[in-house]
């Protein structure tokens, strides 16, 4: 005989078992439910057996969820919205007011890449989509029920990740057994003195923590080592002739890696920097710059003073963009051909498709150039094995063509817009209530273990009783 269910129950639709495709699901009774995040699968996430359709498919319920709480306006979170939608949810869609002006824009794109280039259609969706957006200041407690049976309310707090980023914390009632419990959501954290963003701040308590774990397993350079060693590549590349290839996602990483240059440029003493070309290679991520632009209440301090002080850290003189396919080409030939120094910020920031191909096609074999991770390169990915095999001369496959590696491979891991295991440890040991439980998703198996171990092992020495689980 089966056990009744014990509710809240949490339970996951993606994001478990790997890095992306972020869905978690909260029931609070048999007939209702809390969505947190509906992303596409990516990488090696993704089952190359299946079609986009039949992979990201919604086939778990949608009628019983109350809402779809959005933690950031990344793809591997929002990029099922189009299929939930399809499948029949009915209800709002809660984000930061920061996320709720980004969201079109990267739902509109994933349209045009996996679904149609209708015009009409996409309007439409879009203008579904806009009039389900419930947008929530940070810090205020929004009620989606209040009745006899429940009440259940959702706070969105900074998490630092990318503009309009938030944790969630959700206070769920029940009237009938008078159970109270707050359930905390980290979404993805970002880290502490990350550009133009405050620093997340813990909540004060949480009964059930479900945890990112993206780095669990290893710690960021500081700030002054990362701006050191970007400001080392650049030189190698004004020294060289060559190109300063940076593969980055179009939202969040481009804007802050374009803050960092505006800060080292003007910096400079070598008049060659104010020559540089800095080359936004993207036409999503220079609408999102613009976007960011228009969002200056949400910046951190220390670029609200950078702007006071009469700069323009999003829109400096030496700064290009590249919009349409033919500039694109263009751009690829002139750089691949010269020996004119650059940097060259273009997506997508794992490699997996988008203009940053091209550049790595003409480039990769010519030693004057330089590819330099920022990000996370999730395995499968044309990123990881760059990241992974060129440094020892090997090559990758690009389009079903091989392609050695000549040019020169970094990785920065301080510009990662993840918590690494420090961060995430000191988000649990700031709360003034630490959670009984702690789930851990979003991550490799590895990242997910050493973080338990670290987690438990504090937990131990303060003290605390915490059951740390892996999500399945």
């Amino acid at each position: 005989m089966e056990r009744p269910a014990t509710y809240p129950l949490i339970t996951h639709h993606g994001g478990a078992e790997g890095v992306t495709g972020s869905c978690h699901r909260l029931q609070l009774a048999e007939d209702r439910a809390l969505l947190v995040d509906c992303g596409l699968f990516q990488g090696q996430d993704a089952d190359p057996t299946l079609s986009p359709l039949e992979q990201h498919r919604v086939e778990f319920p949608v009628d019983d969820v109350l809402g779809l709480v959005v933690t950031h306006v990344h793809i591997d979170h929002i990029g099922r919205l189009p299929y939930l939608l399809a499948a029949g949810y009915p209800g709002p869609i809660l984000c930061s007011v920061p996320s709720a002006r980004l969201l079109p824009l990267v739902i509109e794109d994933a349209l045009k890449i996996g679904f149609t280039r209708d015009r009409g259609l996409i309007e439409r969706f879009l203008n579904e989509v806009e009039g389900r957006l419930v947008p929530l200041d940070y810090g205020q407690w929004h009620p989606l029920v209040d009745d006899e049976r429940h009440r259940v309310r959702v706070r969105l707090q900074r998490a630092g990740h990318i503009l309009g980023s938030a944790y969630v914390e959700v206070d769920h009632h029940d009237h009938h057994t008078g159970q109270a419990q707050r359930t905390v959501f980290s979404g993805d954290l970002g880290a502490p003195h990350a550009p133009l963003l405050p620093a997340p701040e813990s909540p004060e308590r949480a009964d059930r923590l479900v945890l990112e774990s993206t780095y669990g397993d290893r710690q960021h350079e500081d700030r002054t080592t990362r701006q050191a060693r970007l400001k080392a590549a650049i030189e190698r590349a004004l020294a060289n002739g060559g190109t300063l290839i940076i593969p980055a996602f179009s939202i969040g990483r481009t804007q802050e890696l374009l803050f960092e240059l505006e800060g080292l440029i003007h910096a400079a003493e070598d008049a060659r920097w104010r020559e540089l070309e800095i080359i936004v290679d993207s036409p999503l991520a220079a609408r999102f710059t613009a976007v960011y632009r228009e969002l200056k209440p949400w910046w951190d301090a220390e670029a609200q003073a950078r702007r006071e002080g009469g700069r323009h850290p999003l829109a400096f003189d030496n700064l290009y963009t590249v919009d349409s396919h033919d500039e694109h080409q263009q751009t690829v030939d002139y750089l691949a051909g010269n020996h004119r120094p650059a940097v060259v910020i273009a997506a997508s920031g794992m490699c997996a498709g988008g203009r940053v191909v091209n550049y790595l096609k003409r480039m990769l074999g010519d030693e004057r150039h330089d590819v330099l991770f920022i990000g996370y390169q999730a395995a499968g990915t044309p990123g990881r094995d760059i990241q992974r095999y060129g440094p020892r001369g090997g090559w990758v496959e690009l389009d079903g063509q091989r392609y050695d590696i000549r040019a020169r491979i970094d990785t920065i891991g301080g510009y990662s817009a993840h918590a690494d295991q420090a961060d995430l440890l000191r988000f649990i040991q700031e709360m003034a209530t630490p959670p009984r439980e702690i789930r851990l998703v979003h991550g490799d198996l590895g990242a997910k273990h050493a973080l338990k171990a670290e987690i438990e092992r504090w937990a131990h020495t303060a003290g605390h009783e915490i059951a740390v689980s892996l999500a399945t």
